[in-house]
């Protein structure tokens, strides 16, 4: 037979695209054409499969024109995972397998010169897109990638080391016996979470953890404000503990954004995320894009923590950037061959010292920076971004008797516990976390009493809060409702969460 055909996928952001190899072999000038807008490193594969199956022992066919059409073809086409697909496209079309053997299967895999099988990014999204789908096919993956694939449940998934193996268990009766280059695989046992540091290690700082406890019930971002060495890193680095353990859903998604940037480890499985990028990142290595265009650190942070340490500090551009997703949970990065759209359901966590020296308000040192300094200083943060931070926490130094004899505080797990269980009251009450509560969800789940909603009224008009500021305070205050087991908030909770909306300092001990 002169024509075949191979299941693969493209992935189009987190979507996993179904692409069909087209392979056809006529008589005519030898060549070896690839179209279907296929970019370089696809193009690249005309020179790795002739190799892999020459050096392998197989018979490619030089005296034939060669055609390869990945369909469809106005979908732009990456990396070489079609190494794999279009190997075995030319080995079905000159008879040396069945072609009929390659229906019920879906290929993905980049060749090595020698015919070896190399890892290809996003398998967990091939996985997804499977399940999704309901569909029954065979998932084909190297090694590495095919263990990511397996965790997702209900997909059938085959290890392949190389060229060979594939083309061997293609040709075998059905029900052969697995070879060390061909098995499938079992659901992925589920490996036992990474330890992760301990809030018992923070000393002191008992109203910062507080307010990462609120935090965390009610998956409220968080502005940490304070000198530096007070701790705000260490308490920001200990906070993904403090939420509640992954459920397989959110860790396949998360794990697939982390496979899609080639990042993702086994080591890390059922781990919330705790993205720390540094400040000289820009607005795309936050949000995303490139061509393709790819996750950014926003999304990598997907159903975990997104710590930026002196956010003053980011440029202006990656800042702005961070307002859409914050109030949305995703982002759409649009480009002018097509537009990708990523998760982005993270929790920030950010640290920022007062002034450009770090030292105002404090005790033990004297700022000398001059009220201008400041207000420079601070104005880089817009108030559109500030509004949408819902704890804002000045952070004091500790004494050095404080830090040397205060004994060790309450550790992580005690704090989530208490934390995980307001959160399952809000999601029993509502059905989301009450950072999501919009519109008319606050006042059907946010019952105050009439001394709350006055106290509200007076600090909002003398404050002149936003329409955004009063409804973060109302949802902060729930949480604190939650924490306390109070079906209703009470005055003491909003008076707790008006705390949380204090303006940055903007006078010093000059």
């Amino acid at each position: 037979m002169s024509l075949s055909l191979v299941q693969s996928r493209v992935l189009v952001g987190l979507e996993a695209l179904p692409v069909t190899v087209e392979v056809h072999l006529a008589n005519g000038l030898p060549s070896f054409t690839l179209v279907g807008l296929a970019h370089t490193e696809v193009k690249e594969a005309r020179e790795r499969v002739r190799s892999a199956i020459q050096n392998a022992g197989l018979d490619f066919p030089h005296n034939k024109r060669i055609t390869v059409n990945l369909a469809p073809a106005d979908l732009p086409k990456d990396s070489g995972r079609f190494d794999l697909p279009i190997a075995l496209g030319i080995l079905a079309a000159s008879g040396q397998i069945d072609a009929g053997r390659l229906a019920g299967h879906e290929f993905a895999g980049e060749l090595s010169l020698s015919g070896e099988l190399r890892p290809v990014r996003g398998a967990l999204a091939l996985g997804l897109a499977l399940h999704a789908q309901g569909s029954a096919s065979t998932l084909v993956l190297p090694p590495g990638s095919a263990e990511e694939a397996a965790l997702v449940p209900g997909v059938r998934v085959c290890r392949a080391r190389h060229l060979l193996d594939t083309v061997a268990a293609l040709q075998a009766q059905a029900g052969a016996d697995a070879t060390d280059g061909w098995s499938a695989l079992a659901a992925t046992p589920l490996p036992a979470p990474a330890v992760q540091a301990d809030m018992a290690d923070v000393k002191g700082q008992a109203s910062a953890k507080r307010a990462l406890e609120i935090a965390a019930a009610g998956e409220h971002s968080v502005l940490l404000v304070g000198a530096p060495g007070c701790g705000k890193s260490m308490l920001a680095q200990r906070f993904a503990g403090l939420l509640p353990p992954m459920r397989t859903e959110e860790a396949l998604q998360s794990a697939a954004l982390a496979s899609l940037a080639g990042g993702f480890s086994m080591a890390h499985w059922m781990v919330r995320p705790t993205r720390s990028p540094h400040h000289t990142a820009s607005a795309i290595a936050l949000v995303g894009g490139g061509s393709p265009p790819q996750p950014g650190e926003i999304s990598l942070a997907h159903h975990g923590v997104l710590f930026l340490d002196e956010l003053a500090e980011f440029p202006r551009a990656a800042l702005e950037a961070l307002r859409e997703p914050l109030e949305t949970g995703r982002i759409a990065i649009a480009r002018a061959a097509r537009r990708a759209e990523f998760p982005a359901r993270f929790q920030l966590v950010a640290a920022m010292n007062p002034c450009p020296c770090g030292y105002l308000g404090a005790t033990h040192k004297t700022c000398r920076c001059t009220p201008d300094q400041i207000a420079r200083y601070q104005a880089r943060l817009s108030g559109p971004l500030l509004d949408r931070i819902d704890l804002h926490l000045e952070i004091g130094p500790l004494s050095p008797q404080d830090l040397l004899d205060a004994p060790a505080g309450e550790d992580t797990a005690t704090i989530r516990a208490r934390s995980t269980h307001a959160r399952e009251r809000a999601l029993q009450r509502q059905g989301k976390c009450n950072q999501a509560l919009l519109g008319q969800e606050l006042e059907r789940h946010v019952a105050r009493t009439q001394e709350a909603a006055k106290f509200l009224n007076t600090v909002a008009a003398r404050l002149g809060w936003s329409a955004r500021s009063i409804h973060r305070v109302l949802r902060v205050a729930r949480t604190i409702a939650d924490l306390a087991a109070s079906e209703t908030v009470e005055a003491t909770h909003v008076a707790e969460a008006v705390q949380y909306r204090r303006a940055l300092r903007t006078t010093g001990n000059n």
